[in-house]
């Protein structure tokens, strides 16, 4: 079954893209760009996809306290 919050069929493959980005691109693009798409998740949700987008800015908030609690 696809868990479009937690592991999105377009976002895996052999690697999780964001453990790629964060080789490639470092921790700081990458809390950005957490901090970024859980603003976008939350500013759309009621127009696109409702709680499950909450649940995706959630998964990004979280992606970002791991990352700098070091976890990530």
């Amino acid at each position: 079954m696809n868990d479009m919050v937690n592991h999105p069929d377009h976002y895996t493959g052999k690697c999780e893209c964001i453990d790629v980005m964060m080789q490639t691109q470092g921790t700081d693009a990458v809390l950005g760009f957490c901090m970024c798409n859980a603003f976008k998740y939350l500013w759309r949700h009621n127009n696109k996809n409702g709680i499950e987008d909450v649940k995706k800015a959630k998964w990004y908030l979280d992606k970002y306290i791991e990352i700098k609690d070091g976890d990530g």
